[in-house]
């Protein structure tokens, strides 16, 4: 067990390394970055794949021997001189050979494979995680996850592949034509003409493996993909009473997948048939030669046992080598589409001489800012405004006109197309995308919860901090008392119940006061709040008010609201209309103006903003 407590544990896959925002785009390299700590092991794993593959042959050419040395002696004769030779090769048989291939099974089942899935895993997830928010809004959440998890599952079937099947052969090739050459130089001839055709064979059936391996693979990202968003959003299937037209649509992309896994397994059974025939030929060729010689008396008995073994060997093991040949390019296709997602080069990097954010005051400065995603119009349109320490400004518009946007530009969440945005004199397109976003809280409308325990999601806020701080945050978000009553399914209570995916265990209400306490616990200089009190009861919005009011001493705050009751109070509101500034100043201010911002207080009702 000590043995195998070394070799899992010879490659440590979570070690640090020199990361790169611009991966290999090409397969070999982008391989070659996983592979590059395994080198020693793998190069030692060749060698026990040849050590293994040579024992084979031995074993075949020692059979041949036998049977000659049986053929010319008698019973007292053999046993009086070839004794102590048979006990060598019983020791060989029975000690050295299952060593050998018990190294070499270890070293690729225990010290290659599971490390070389784990570093996978570990890297793609964490380069993928740098990955902007607009990029993953671009595609399934389930065929990004099916990316991380199985290409590089595929790189450990790949590297099983090459060293457990095509290492092997190699050697067991290049002995086997030893051991015919031995024999008599003319058998090697039917052994080269095969060899010939195999390859051939070879080279026309995985010429088409690969792209069907690869299109099978796409076609299961995408059905994953399709499955995990169903379940996802099943509330709106239920709601909507489409349980039909999903599986109406699922039937559709099953169905494509189902055609791309046929005809992947149509070019495997076109291989096989000409393997089958192939080797038929391998085995009357090179046992009717054998036995040609030996009615020749060009060759002895043991010479027709051998070569027949041999034969017999090639035609068990050239159906696995296939197979092997067959699950290596179906990984490379794994692989090669794995690559769409995790050797994506990060959309919006730090700049070279990035540096964190040391936040002073915590004025915001924003000049000429404009935004269109790409587009000739919508977003933002050369705002200018500036946000003093410690000041509360609100920003009130109908839909569409740029308040997200605008969030997400001071957020960083992208880099904008013109202007810029600087904080206490800092742009931040200049210091660190992490220490930007942990200078800033926020509180969203439609609050996302892991589907972790209450405790890490309240923690996720501040996760060093200790627990009377984190009762402390949860009771000011009236959440505590709610928290001690909860109790999932496995029996876990309190602050360490599950709230399942998103946070759908609780109720709107109380994913709200989970995400505010965890915005309480980070305390961060600058406060962001997109309608922080929509999904709250009157009465516990009273209550989270207070609390609101209390955190807002002291920090800069942007508020995004639809209800205008709830930021009548802040010092100033900046009107946005088709990403421009309309209007700003204080509510009495605007009020006086009677302007759009007077329009939508006149016009709201229920306390909410008019289309």
């Amino acid at each position: 067990m000590r043995v195998l407590d070394f070799l899992e544990n010879w490659v440590n896959p979570y070690i640090n390394y020199s990361d790169s925002d611009v991966p290999p785009n090409r397969i070999w390299p982008f391989m070659n970055s996983f592979f590059k700590p395994f080198r020693k092991i793998m190069a030692l794993n060749v060698a026990t794949s040849f050590a293994t593959a040579g024992a084979e042959v031995f074993l075949i050419f020692y059979l041949g021997r036998l049977v000659d040395l049986i053929s010319k002696s008698s019973p007292s004769e053999f046993w009086s001189n070839y004794a102590v030779e048979l006990i060598i090769v019983v020791v060989f048989i029975l000690i050295l050979r299952p060593l050998i291939q018990t190294i070499d099974t270890a070293l690729i089942k225990n010290a290659i494979q599971p490390n070389v899935a784990a570093l996978g895993r570990w890297r793609s997830h964490q380069h993928v995680l740098k990955q902007p928010v607009g990029w993953f809004e671009s595609d399934f959440a389930g065929r990004i996850a099916n990316r991380v998890v199985q290409m590089p599952a595929a790189l450990g079937d790949l590297v099983f592949q090459v060293m457990n099947a095509m290492t092997f052969t190699v050697a067991y090739m290049v002995g086997a034509g030893i051991l015919l050459a031995n024999a008599h130089p003319l058998l090697l001839i039917p052994l080269s003409l095969w060899l010939i055709l195999y390859v051939a064979l070879l080279r026309w059936s995985l010429k088409r493996v690969r792209p069907a391996a690869r299109a099978s693979s796409s076609a299961r990202s995408r059905t994953l993909g399709f499955i995990v968003d169903s379940y996802s959003n099943i509330n709106s299937v239920k709601l909507f009473s489409h349980t039909q037209r999903e599986t109406d649509t699922a039937t559709g992309i099953f169905e494509s997948h189902r055609q791309t896994y046929m005809a992947e397994n149509r070019i495997v059974t076109a291989m096989d048939a000409g393997l089958v025939l192939l080797n038929g030929v391998l085995i009357v060729s090179i046992v009717g030669s054998a036995l040609y010689m030996w009615t020749n008396e060009i060759t002895t008995v043991g010479v027709v046992a051998s070569a027949g073994a041999l034969a017999l060997r090639i035609n068990s093991m050239t159906g696995w080598i296939l197979a092997a040949l067959s699950s290596f390019f179906r990984s490379l296709g794994v692989i090669s589409e794995g690559m769409e997602t995790v050797a994506q080069p990060i959309h919006m990097q730090d700049v070279d001489a990035a540096g964190d954010l040391n936040l002073d005051a915590g004025q915001i400065v924003v000049r000429h800012l404009s935004h269109h995603y790409g587009k000739e119009a919508g977003g933002l349109k050369d705002l200018s405004f500036t946000i003093k320490s410690g000041e509360k400004v609100a920003v009130v518009g109908r839909s569409g006109a740029g308040k997200s946007t605008l969030v997400k530009a001071l957020l960083r969440l992208f880099d904008a197309e013109k202007g810029s945005i600087s904080i206490d004199g800092c742009d931040i397109s200049t210091v660190t995308q992490e220490s930007l976003r942990a200078n800033i809280g926020m509180v969203q409308q439609e609050s996302m919860l892991l589907h972790r325990s209450i405790r890490d999601n309240i923690l996720y806020g501040r996760p060093d901090a200790s627990e009377e701080d984190l009762i402390a945050a949860a009771e000011k978000a009236q959440a505590h008392e709610f928290i001690l009553d909860l109790e999932d399914s496995a029996g876990n209570k309190g602050y360490d119940s599950q709230v399942g995916e998103r946070g759908v265990k609780l109720s709107g209400g109380q994913r709200q006061r989970i995400a505010l306490a965890r915005v309480i616990l980070k305390d961060a200089p600058i406060l962001i709040l997109d309608e922080a009190t929509s999904a709250l009861d009157s009465e516990v919005e009273a209550q989270i008010q207070a609390t609101l009011n209390e955190m807002m001493v002291g920090k800069t705050v942007i508020a995004i609201a639809h209800r205008l009751s709830t930021i009548s109070e802040m010092d100033r509101i900046l009107v946005l209309d088709k990403g421009e500034i309309t209007e700003i100043g204080s509510h009495d201010e605007l009020l006086k103006l009677d302007g759009q911002y007077a329009s939508f207080w006149k016009r709201q009702s229920g306390g909410f903003i008019g289309e």
